[in-house]
């Protein structure tokens, strides 16, 4: 499950993504440049690749911190199971 940190930041790497991919569809399929709308496409696909798979500078502080609270506020175990 995603965190609003995570969702916030993909929604920040699709609008620069988005506008390049719809300049690229538009010069690849109406205007017939394929060189410059493959280019844009790619570049579009690459953006959202980046920022899902790198982990950036800025990243590592969340990083730690999700660890750390992972550590702090462990889920609490089925009980119950062999109790009447």
């Amino acid at each position: 499950m995603a965190g609003i940190i995570e969702t916030i930041k993909f929604a920040g790497t699709l609008v620069l993504a988005l506008p390049a991919a719809l300049a690229g569809l538009e010069l690849l399929l109406l205007r017939g440049q394929t060189g410059f709308g493959v280019a844009l496409l790619g570049l579009a696909v690459g953006l959202v690749i980046a920022q899902h798979w790198l982990t950036m500078p800025t990243d590592i502080p969340e990083l730690l911190a999700e660890r750390v609270m992972g550590t702090i506020a462990k889920e609490p175990d089925a009980e119950g199971d062999d109790e009447p």
